[in-house]
């Protein structure tokens, strides 16, 4: 569900949320690959666990993403209702130099993790 407009209250909430660059950055990861578990956020970010998820959990009460459980893993993902603000957010700001290595590091991270379940998957079939 987009929304077409929102309350001057909720429109606050979303700008208090983007007013930390923290959040901003995650919100930027999120927005480029869909959704993204704790500990991916915390690699690319460098940031604590205790520090991610203070801020997750403030862009949760401000109802700008979501989270769901895959067996031990939560991935967080940005609701579909403020997909639509934020992606014209950041069109303003995406040549930032931050998050530009922000999404690379992500791209390293997730490469050499499909090269390490290839590797698995061939000594599977392979019988080692």
């Amino acid at each position: 569900m987009l929304l077409k407009n929102i309350s001057l209250s909720y429109s606050i909430q979303i700008f208090k949320a983007l007013s930390e660059e923290s959040r901003v950055r995650i919100i930027n990861l999120l927005e480029n690959n869909k959704e993204m578990c704790i500990s991916d956020l915390e690699l690319v970010l460098g940031f604590t666990q205790t520090k991610t998820s203070r801020h997750l959990t403030f862009l949760k009460h401000a109802g700008m993403v979501n989270s769901k459980r895959v067996d031990k893993w939560i991935f967080y993902y940005i609701k579909e209702e403020v997909s639509e603000i934020l992606r014209q957010i950041f069109v303003f700001i995406q040549k930032d130099p931050q998050l530009i290595q922000d999404q690379q590091i992500f791209k390293v991270l997730y490469s050499n993790r499909e090269l390490a379940v290839n590797k698995i998957e061939t000594r599977k079939w392979q019988g080692d």
